[in-house]
């Protein structure tokens, strides 16, 4: 389950997408907003705060945040990042937090019918 989540509505007309947006548009400014935005909400210094981008589009979210993380991103994005990641799977980030694989097996364990994708021992 996510805890927080900022993206853009496409708007659906009778089942079908229309190329518009529905509401404010997250821009690459408007990622970094969201993020300080969800810190502030919820009293978690900038300094504590992760995120993950792929692209350009990402540059201020990861600046803004206490660790950038790059994934399978574009050179502008590794350039400015904290960490990069060109690993096909993104629980990978859990590592760089210092999670270990026991305990994303005990998570895992408890999520009920969500299919688990083993990461090769390295």
């Amino acid at each position: 389950m996510l805890d927080f989540v900022a993206s853009n509505e496409l708007e659906i007309v009778d089942g079908i997408l229309t190329g518009r947006v529905v509401g404010p548009i997250v821009d690459r400014p408007g990622k970094a907003k969201a993020l300080r935005d969800f810190a502030s909400q919820y009293g978690v210094p900038m300094e504590q705060t992760v995120a993950v981008g792929d692209g350009a589009n990402d540059i201020d979210m990861l600046g803004a945040a206490g660790l950038g993380i790059a994934f399978n991103a574009k050179p502008a994005l590794r350039e400015v990042a904290d960490a990069s990641l060109s690993h096909p799977y993104l629980d990978t980030v859990l590592f760089l937090l210092g999670v270990t694989r026991g305990e994303i097996e005990a998570a895992d364990a408890g999520d009920c019918g969500v299919r688990r994708v083993e990461i090769p021992a390295d």
